[in-house]
């Protein structure tokens, strides 16, 4: 197989973060290489060791006694969630990662209080996207429809050390009409 280096992809991603049934960007913006509408999504800032989009998938493998292959698999689980750590420590940041919580400001401040809800009270789903580069050096974009943080949250004051927040987006089920990834990508 011939390498073509056009679709080879290097550079950074810009993640932006919503909520739950956010509306999303025409894939048509993509190839423009459009921000998503300022009123629906947030740009959370630098982002430190990239952004990722991970997908384990788990089959289930179908037996019988008269071979001894794998008659088959199944897919019985997949666990979807988009990576990163967040280079811009801030209160809105922290609500985020936190699924939701209070804000509040004043003339010189800003406060942020995390939920203390019952552990029966529904969460907070929010929605992710980010545009990165893609083949042929065109733009693509991921939206995770419906995500908790699922990440411990660490906020650490070190000498040598630059703060971060480490998030994992993780991927929930949206509808039988609704996959909860969707993908579009420039091809002009």
């Amino acid at each position: 197989m011939a390498v073509t280096t056009t679709n080879l992809i290097l550079g950074p991603a810009t993640l932006y973060q919503g909520s739950f049934g956010a509306a999303e960007p025409a894939d048509t913006n993509v190839a423009i290489n459009a921000t998503p509408a300022a009123s629906a999504w947030t740009d959370v800032g630098g982002t430190m060791d990239g952004v990722k989009l991970v997908v384990d998938q788990t089959y289930t493998a179908l037996e019988v006694d008269q071979i001894v292959d794998r008659a088959g698999s199944r897919l019985t689980k997949r666990d979807m969630s988009v990576e990163t750590t967040l280079a811009e420590p801030t209160l809105e940041n922290l609500s985020t990662l936190m699924n939701g919580g209070t804000a509040a400001s004043g003339s010189g401040y800003k406060t942020f209080e995390p939920a203390s809800a019952s552990s029966a009270t529904q969460p907070n789903y929010s929605a992710v996207l980010f545009d990165g580069w893609g083949p042929s050096s065109f733009r693509r974009r991921v939206i995770v429809r419906r995500v908790l943080n699922v990440e411990s949250l660490e906020l650490g004051y070190t000498k040598d050390k630059q703060t971060g927040l480490k998030a994992k987006f993780a991927a929930h089920y949206v509808s039988s009409a609704i996959a909860p990834l969707h993908i579009a990508e420039a091809t002009s």
